[in-house]
């Protein structure tokens, strides 16, 4: 499965989201965000023609969560969404 501009466009702001709920920046981050999420599961929710799906991944202590409507919370923390 070729994974789609939207889903780069995502997992972009999942990681730049995660990194300023860390105060460090993106590339200063000590994980590979696909480790912990696969971005197929992100590409199969993304194509529901429904902004109504959430999902939810632990990382290291971190509990992240995103949703159809754009929503990235970091520890219950709402991040900038994306667009």
């Amino acid at each position: 499965m070729e994974i789609d501009t939207r889903v780069v466009m995502i997992t972009q702001s999942l990681i730049e989201a995660i990194a300023d709920a860390k105060g460090k920046e993106p590339d200063d981050l000590e994980f590979v965000l696909e480790d912990h999420v696969s971005t197929d599961a992100i590409q199969g929710l993304d194509d529901h023609a429904s902004e109504s799906w959430t999902l939810q991944f632990e990382l290291p202590n971190h509990t992240v969560q995103v949703g159809g409507d754009g929503t990235i919370l970091v520890d219950h923390t709402q991040q900038q969404p994306f667009a």
